[in-house]
């Protein structure tokens, strides 16, 4: 049976048409913009795998872990710079709110992104 409910990355498809083909590893993010939701949505859903493989291998931590009692409620992409289907790198710009057990928050981050071994994946951030 095929769970439908909405993605969490805030498009208007269901989280198995949308996000969950790069989760469970269908299928790569056609532009760093695509990886950044699906990323998002892994944290949200608790796919830190996902995170972990998406991460370039330069810049990413040596383990993901859950912030306990942190829920993911909702993005938003305020800009991306290139990463589209034919080009090497990407930056995306986005504010990510939660609820966590100190109160209710947002990161806003501007990621940068490559695309290595033909895969988009993520290098690093600055936060806002």
């Amino acid at each position: 049976m095929t769970l439908v409910r909405e993605c969490p990355c805030g498009s208007i498809r269901s989280y198995d048409t949308c996000c969950g083909p790069l989760h469970r590893g269908e299928r790569e993010a056609g532009t760093a913009a695509e990886l950044m939701r699906a990323r998002y949505s892994a944290y949200a859903v608790g796919v830190l795998d996902f995170v972990f493989r998406t991460w370039h291998p330069r810049t990413r931590p040596a383990a993901i872990e859950p912030t306990p009692g942190m829920t993911w409620t909702g993005l938003e992409i305020l800009a991306t710079e290139d990463g589209g289907p034919e080009d090497e790198s990407g930056v995306v710009e986005f504010r990510a709110r939660f609820a966590a057990d100190a109160g209710d928050g947002m990161l806003h981050e501007r990621s940068r992104f490559a695309r290595r071994a033909r895969r988009w994946v993520y290098v690093d951030g600055e936060i806002r």
